[in-house]
């Protein structure tokens, strides 16, 4: 078959797996990447290219919100510090990983990260009583890597370079003992994948080092640590930290998503965090310090600790878009790598294939493998071209006649000399020759002495089409070839039957997401033993009986009220209370305090129909499910509630832009996951269990008193200046502003804050604490209007106490569930009061 015809797009799907993310892919390139039009972008190792909605959701972000230093307080710096959190659990995620095992350390970039590392880890000098540590890396690293001696060696470390042949070949059998006397910490460096070849090396080394079965840890006694470069590989392809612990793993973002630059991460296994010692300490990162003396206290958060400074918060705020749009776009990294590889293998299968009319091959390769399979080998191509007599073409004659047919790649060494040596045959004693002759890396002298000083690379990204691959081909054979094209036949075949063999074994196990169901049980009536202590009493001093006069839910949290008049307890407090939330284009949470209207939005929760239904003020009624047993396209969501970490799912497009509409704003509703535990921080200290709570701030009930709202109704009306033409509020109006789930009569007003438990019907609650208020009590639950009060009266009461109602937890009795448990407006309720 002539060259001409393996140019075909028909031949190329015949040889290259999958391609593209779905019938309007090419349509999606030219919509996203227009500037790129007549440029075969082919660099994408060094920096990929970010899709154009990204820099315009991000401006239209950074134009209507605002974002304040993260270190303050203040709304504007509370809503920075809460999308940057959210940031964190994205790229954890993005990783298959928890917060619970690993941290996000923003720096500048991968290189900052792998600076960090070796500043903070605690390298020991060899001395008469202890062997010192061991700083080791791969040769096949970059140059950032290699770099870390320059700080090791000062300290007396051993630096030991490691082959990729070495690792292995002198491995041992089994892993080794764990030495409890020697716990001298060594670091093992190397790259899940070159950036020279695109070889992919065996995640699985990880676990091999930290064993001590893989050289060089099987050959010295200590505790070995792994840091895993990632930069390259997790460009194309997905990276499981589940499958694969490393200790510290650096990255850079704009080598995954081309925006932001000048923004990476240091991520850390947290087991292994508190090894890491700073010297010195920046702004945000010290718990307590004095200036008078030497004293420092180190944040306790992994991630305070370690970022000297205000982090670049809008940059990271750009993050989040930047996930958006590549999942949008593609789905995801399983079909990024699967597109990407497929674009190098046929790259790599023609060009390996590519003669001169004499027969001589027009490329030399280097690679390891054949470009067998995606797990061996990244979408990074490298070679130099070679004249009709076998001579190498220098790298800089081919960059030159590239930008001539806008073709952009790279050439040079890639700041990886270790790489660069091995696949080139250059010694080190050629390289100071080569110094001597006057090149220095990054330069333009690309032969000296008849050899070879670097060569050129060719990398995909998700964007890149077949036309890139067909372009740079056709530019190769038009420049560099002597014609008549020839091509390879019996190479050709060769190569197909061996990707063929492999192919079987490149294919990824699905990953479900699971849900979990609402558990009812038999309803069970509390035991005379069991209300031992409370107050039995039918009426206090006044002969009015303690009684449940309102039960409020509030099924999307800062939302409006649905007002029941029975209503079943569930494991999380009243069943389906603050079991959604309303989140922005960067999921953080959205409450009143920032978007007042969401209190026009009223949610009912119809148990029967399996319905939650959204109603709003010129809006059509929508609804969604209340539980939903088809997860096979359900999105998980990481969000925050008061400083927790919150698992969610997505409820769909159609809630989205029904909320989007009413609040003029992106947004979208998700549900925590019922799967998911979430437990009360300050329960109460005789509490026998943990309490669980769904997406509330802090306990799973809040009541108040008619009798307190009363007493501060008044209280407002005395204050009141009747020049300011306030409107009076009525007793309902200041009950909606307080949002409280019970509603209670027949007490003296704040007798309820002197109480330790109570029973409402059959139902024991334990009370957690008081609730401190907000300037959100002064938003009007009808209108969506601000004012003072009643904050302002509560304050002036309480002397500049501000707690108002208490929180509560419910008590199953023994045997008993929540879910058998039903609350009923005029329920008797028997208080205990503190023994105090």
């Amino acid at each position: 078959m002539a060259f001409h015809q393996l140019c075909t797009f028909e031949t190329f799907q015949q040889v290259s797996g999958r391609y593209g993310y779905g019938e309007n892919f090419r349509d999606v390139i030219e919509q996203e990447f227009t500037r790129i039009k007549g440029i075969t972008y082919l660099d994408h190792a060094a920096a990929t290219l970010y899709p154009e909605s990204v820099l315009r959701d991000y401006c239209r972000d950074i134009t209507s919100n605002l974002y304040g230093n993260p270190h303050s307080h203040n709304p504007s710096s509370r809503l920075t510090h809460d999308t940057v959190d959210r940031v964190r659990y994205r790229v954890l995620q993005h990783f298959n990983t928890t917060p619970e095992e690993y941290s996000v350390i923003f720096t500048s970039g991968c290189t900052a990260a792998l600076k960090l590392v070796a500043e903070s880890f605690p390298w020991r000098s060899h001395t008469e009583s202890q062997a010192g540590s061991h700083f080791c890396y791969l040769t096949d690293s970059h140059t950032s890597v290699v770099g870390m001696r320059g700080l090791t060696s000062s300290r007396g470390v051993v630096t030991q370079p490691v082959s990729p042949q070495e690792l292995e070949n002198r491995a041992k059998d089994e892993a080794q003992v764990e030495d409890v006397i020697c716990q001298t910490p060594h670091l093992f460096c190397y790259p899940a994948q070159s950036n020279f070849s695109g070889r992919k090396y065996p995640l699985s080394h990880v676990k091999g080092i930290q064993a001590r079965r893989l050289y060089p840890a099987c050959a010295h006694q200590g505790r070995w640590f792994v840091l895993l470069d990632a930069a390259s590989y997790v460009s194309c392809s997905p990276l499981s930290l589940q499958d694969c612990p490393a200790d510290f793993i650096p990255i850079s973002f704009y080598k995954i998503f081309g925006f932001p630059t000048g923004l990476g991460a240091l991520l850390v296994r947290n087991d292994a965090a508190d090894i890491l010692k700073k010297t010195y300490f920046g702004g945000g990162t010290a718990a307590a310090y004095l200036s008078g003396e030497d004293y420092y206290v180190q944040a306790a958060n992994i991630s305070d600790r370690f970022e000297d400074g205000t982090v670049s918060f809008l940059d990271i705020i750009g993050l989040n878009h930047a996930f958006e749009a590549l999942y949008r776009i593609t789905g995801g990294m399983h079909n990024i790598q699967q597109h990407t590889f497929g674009l190098a293998r046929y790259t790599y299968r023609l060009l390996s294939s590519l003669c001169h009319g004499n027969g001589r091959p027009v490329a030399h390769i280097y690679t390891e493998g054949q470009f067998d399979s995606p797990i061996t080998q990244g979408a990074v191509l490298n070679f130099n071209l070679m004249d009709s007599n076998g001579q190498i073409i220098g790298y800089s004659q081919v960059d030159r006649m590239a930008n001539l047919y806008n073709i952009h790649v790279r050439t040079g060494c890639f700041c990886n000399t270790g790489a660069c040596q091995s696949f080139l045959g250059i010694t080190s004693q050629q390289v100071k020759r080569n110094l001597q002759a006057g090149h220095v890396c990054g330069d333009n002298i690309d032969i000296v002495d008849g050899q070879p000083t670097g060569s050129v690379r060719v990398s995909f990204g998700y964007m890149s089409t077949f036309e890139d691959c067909q372009k740079f081909l056709n530019f190769v054979a038009e420049c560099f070839v002597e014609k008549p094209v020839r091509v390879d036949q019996e190479r050709l075949q060769e190569l197909k039957r061996a990707a063929a063999a492999s192919e079987d074994s490149n294919e990824s196990p699905s990953i479900k997401i699971t849900n979990g169901e609402v558990y009812k049980g038999d309803e069970k009536k509390p035991t005379e033993a069991s209300l031992k202590g409370f107050q039995l009493r039918d009426s206090n001093s006044h002969g009015v009986a303690y009684t449940l006069t309102n039960i409020y839910i509030y099924p999307i949290k800062s939302c409006g009220a649905y007002e029941v008049h029975d209503w079943p307890v569930g494991p999380l407090g009243l069943l389906y209370d603050r079991g959604w939330m309303v989140v922005n284009e960067n999921g953080v949470c959205l409450s009143q305090k920032r978007e007042p209207r969401l209190c026009l939005i009223r949610p009912q929760v119809h148990i029967r129909s399996n319905k939650l239904l959204l109603q709003a003020p010129g809006m059509d009624t929508i609804s969604v499910p209340l539980e939903n047993n088809n997860h096979s396209h359900t999105r998980v969501c990481h969000s925050k509630v008061c400083g927790d970490r919150v698992e969610t799912v997505d409820c769909g497009d159609e809630a989205a832009s029904w909320l989007s509409d009413s609040l003029g704003q992106p947004c979208r509703l998700i549900k925590q996951r019922p799967d998911f535990t979430r437990e009360m921080k300050k329960r109460p200290s005789e509490a026998a269990t943990s309490t669980s709570l769904s997406l509330v701030n802090e306990a799973q009930y809040l009541m108040i008193s008619r009798a307190s709202v009363e007493l501060i109704q008044n209280l407002m009306s005395s204050r009141q200046d009747d020049s300011e033409g306030d409107q009076l509020l009525d007793t309902q109006s200041v009950i909606s502003r307080f949002r409280a789930n019970l509603v209670i009569a027949g007490v003296e007003p704040f007798e309820e804050d002197n109480w330790s438990h109570l029973v409402i019907g059959s139902t024991q609650f334990m009370v957690a604490g008081h609730c401190g208020r907000c300037h959100m009590v002064g938003i009007d639950q009808d209108t969506g209007s601000k004012t003072k009060e009643p904050l302002m009266s509560l304050s002036a009461y309480r002397s500049g106490k501000v707690t108002f109602g208490v929180y509560l937890t419910h008590q199953l009795t023994e045997g008993s569930t929540a879910a058998a448990n039903v609350l009923s407006v005029g329920s008797l309720i028997q208080p205990k009061p503190n023994s105090s």
